[in-house]
C-alpha cells in the first residue's frame, strides 16, 4: 500500500550546460538525467519517507534503465511501470536563458511515456493522495483520459486528488485550458499553481479574486500559490500563511516546483500546520535547485530539517 501515487510521463532530460545556448545550433549537452514532472515529484516523496508509487512507461533501453534505477534506489514503487521493448524512452531537450526563461523540445508522443500498458489501477489500493501534473494532461487527449479515469477510480475509493497545473505552452498547443484541465480542477482537494497559472485557470486579474473563485469548489481544501523568488502563500478556507524563500545559491531551477509539491503533501499527510508544511515544501524546492539536473538535489528528511533550522537561525539573528 502506498500513501501517494502519481501517473504521468517518465523521461530523461538532456540539458545545455550554460545559459543562452540555443537548441538549433550544434553544441554539447549534459545528461541523461532522470526526469518527467511526475517522476521528480514521486521520487521526492519517497526520499522524504512516504510510501510512493508511479504509473507510467519507459522503453526497455538504457534511458529507461536510467530512470528506473533512480526510482528503485530511492524507494519508489515501480510495479506499474511498463517497459516497452518496441519503442524508445521519451526524451526532453532543454536550454536556459539569462532572463530566466527556458525552452524545451519534447520527444514524448508515440513513446511508452504516454501509452503505458499497465495493469488495471483497480488492483492498486487507493492512496491518501493521487497527484496529477497538468503537463501530463497536455501531451495527448488519450493519455489525459487515462489519467482522469484513474483519478476517478482512486477518488471513488477515498483518495484525495492533488494537482499542479504545470502549464507548458509547448504541450498545450493552443487548446483551451478548461478543456484540458477542467475535470481535474473540479475534483482536486489540493491545488498548487503559480501566479500566472492561477490567473489563467480562474480568468481573474488579481490573485485575491482568483483564490476566492477557486474556493467556490467545495472539494478544494488547500491552495499552495508558488511565487518564485518571493516564496509562496498557502491557503485553506479559513487562513493563509506566507512562506519566505530560502537563501541559497541556485544552480538549476528545473524540478523545484515538483519537489515543492511532494514535500507539501508529505507535510499534510503528517498533520503539520499550513506553515510547517509550506516550509517543508520551500526547503525541498531549495535543495533541488542547488544541483544541476531535475532530480539531483540532495533531498532527505535530515537535509530538509537542517535547512529549515538554518533558516530559523537566520530569522532569529
Amino acid at each position: 500500500m502506498c500513501e501517494i501515487w502519481t501517473m504521468g510521463e517518465m523521461l530523461v532530460e538532456m540539458m545545455r550546460p550554460r545559459h543562452d545556448m540555443r537548441l538549433d545550433e550544434p553544441a554539447e549537452f549534459v545528461g541523461p538525467f532522470p526526469s518527467g514532472a511526475p517522476a521528480i515529484f514521486i521520487d521526492t516523496a519517497a526520499r522524504l519517507g512516504h510510501t510512493s508509487g508511479i504509473i507510467g512507461g519507459v522503453g526497455k533501453d538504457d534511458f529507461g534503465k536510467n530512470i528506473l534505477d533512480r526510482l528503485r534506489k530511492d524507494g519508489v514503487n515501480i510495479d506499474y511501470v511498463y517497459e516497452d521493448d518496441s519503442s524508445a524512452t521519451a526524451v526532453a531537450f532543454v536550454t536556459y536563458f539569462k532572463d530566466g526563461s527556458r525552452k524545451f523540445i519534447y520527444h514524448i508522443n508515440h513513446t511508452p511515456a504516454v501509452h503505458p500498458e499497465i495493469a488495471d489501477p483497480e488492483n492498486i489500493h487507493a492512496p491518501e493522495y493521487f497527484h496529477i501534473m497538468g503537463c501530463s494532461l497536455m501531451i495527448s487527449d488519450s493519455f489525459r483520459d487515462r489519467i482522469i479515469n484513474t483519478a476517478h477510480r482512486f477518488a471513488h475509493c477515498g483518495a484525495k486528488i492533488s494537482f499542479d497545473p504545470n502549464i507548458r505552452p509547448e504541450l498545450l498547443k493552443g487548446r483551451a485550458i478548461e478543456n484540458v484541465l477542467g475535470d481535474v480542477l473540479e475534483n482536486c482537494s489540493v491545488l498548487m499553481p503559480g501566479i500566472d497559472e492561477l490567473k489563467m485557470i480562474t480568468g481573474m486579474e488579481t490573485v485575491e479574486d482568483g483564490i476566492k473563485k477557486l474556493f467556490k469548489n467545495r472539494k478544494l481544501e488547500v491552495v499552495a500559490l508558488k511565487k518564485g523568488k518571493e516564496g509562496s502563500t498557502i491557503y485553506n478556507r479559513n487562513d493563509q500563511v506566507d512562506i519566505m524563500p530560502f537563501q541559497i545559491t541556485q544552480i538549476d531551477p528545473t524540478g523545484a516546483g515538483d519537489c515543492f509539491d511532494a514535500a507539501l503533501l508529505c507535510g499534510l499527510l503528517e498533520g503539520r500546520s499550513l506553515l510547517e508544511a509550506g516550509k517543508m515544501a520551500a526547503a525541498a524546492g531549495a535543495l533541488n535547485v542547488m544541483k544541476l539536473g531535475p532530480m539531483e538535489g540532495d533531498i532527505s528528511r535530515d537535509k530538509l530539517e537542517i535547512l529549515m533550522q538554518e533558516q530559523r537561525s537566520l530569522h532569529d539573528d
